[in-house]
């Protein structure tokens, strides 16, 4: 009898068991999950900088670029003619059109429509591992060649097709904080009002530098001056890297793209996080995550653009 009678209670225990061990397997993975959003996305510093930026938002109205009022027109559209490794792209405003570089054989800036289309091709040579692109005026360009962390000068071809030789090209060479493994100078954009390069390395460590009297110094009179604006990063870019940034003239605003993080950030002329939205999908008006973004640039109209290997072009405006 008392055999017959402890059975179901045993069996009661054992479902309890497997269900109490169930609900622990939910909250480790659960844990881990979460775990894992805080070291990759640093969801924690997200969190914190999105109440601070929204606490602050009345500060920076008219002020700023204020990237979360920018929503996707262009998603992930492949450029055609191009098939691997899109690195860089910034905005010929002479010209009214966009420049992009590749960072794989063979390496070339190709002229786009602002919809993504390829208008004009400049083949690359000689050059070691272009990554950063910015356009400095009058058909000035200036590359950032992450290996050698060094900026190549010269100026566009005046026809289409023509070669960009890297030995006829002037360079500034920086080799501060020297990194093996590809996390070199990552990107690097241009102030023309103030003769300013902004010019940033990857990662370990991130670094941010300001490079000021560069055309005066391409044009014979001698004025270089750096200064390391790495506390910027250190205070306000909750990111894993920095794979570009962009200088806006309008408000002397930095915006910087980090490729890992799937986050773009807008720092202000003291550097301070001013705002930011991401670029993962389900938290966006993205259809998807951009993980390989790799470059972005803004136009004289306020558009955003963002290109993403393998050859994915993105465009971003205000309603």
């Amino acid at each position: 009898m008392n055999t017959a009678v402890e059975l179901p209670k045993v069996k009661r225990r054992s479902r309890r068991w497997l269900r109490i061990g169930a609900l622990w397997s939910v909250v480790v993975i659960v844990a881990a999950l979460a775990s894992v959003a805080v070291v990759k996305f640093h969801w924690h510093d997200r969190l914190y900088f999105y109440v601070v930026s929204q606490l602050d938002a009345a500060r920076w109205v008219g002020k700023s670029i204020w990237l979360p009022d920018y929503k996707v027109v262009i998603e992930a559209k492949p450029i055609v003619g191009i098939d691997d490794d899109l690195s860089a792209i910034t905005y010929d405003y002479d010209q009214d059109r966009l420049l992009a570089m590749t960072n794989a054989a063979p390496y070339m800036i190709v002229a786009l429509s602002k919809s993504g289309e390829i208008i004009e091709r400049y083949p690359l040579r000689g050059f070691d591992d272009p990554e950063g692109l910015t356009y400095m005026g009058d058909g000035l360009m200036a590359v950032a060649d992450e290996n050698l962390q060094q900026i190549a000068f010269f100026r566009m071809p005046e026809h289409p097709g023509d070669i960009i030789d890297a030995k006829d090209t002037q360079f500034l060479a920086l080799g501060i904080n020297l990194s093996k493994h590809n996390k070199g100078f990552e990107g690097v954009t241009y102030d023309a009002v103030n003769d300013r390069l902004f010019v940033t390395k990857e990662r370990d460590p991130r670094q941010l530098y300001e490079i000021s009297g560069v055309k005066k110094s391409l044009e014979g009179k001698l004025q270089i001056r750096v200064l390391d604006l790495t506390s910027w990063v250190d205070r306000s870019v909750f990111a894993k890297d920095i794979s570009d940034i962009y200088y806006d003239p309008n408000t002397g605003h930095l915006v910087v793209l980090s490729q890992e993080s799937a986050l773009l950030i807008e720092l202000s002329d003291q550097g301070e996080m001013v705002s930011f939205r991401t670029l993962l999908g389900r938290f966006s008006d993205l259809k998807k995550s951009t993980y390989g973004a790799e470059g972005l640039t803004m136009d004289n109209d306020g558009n955003l653009y963002v290109v993403s290997e393998p050859n994915l072009f993105y465009r971003f405006s205000k309603p």
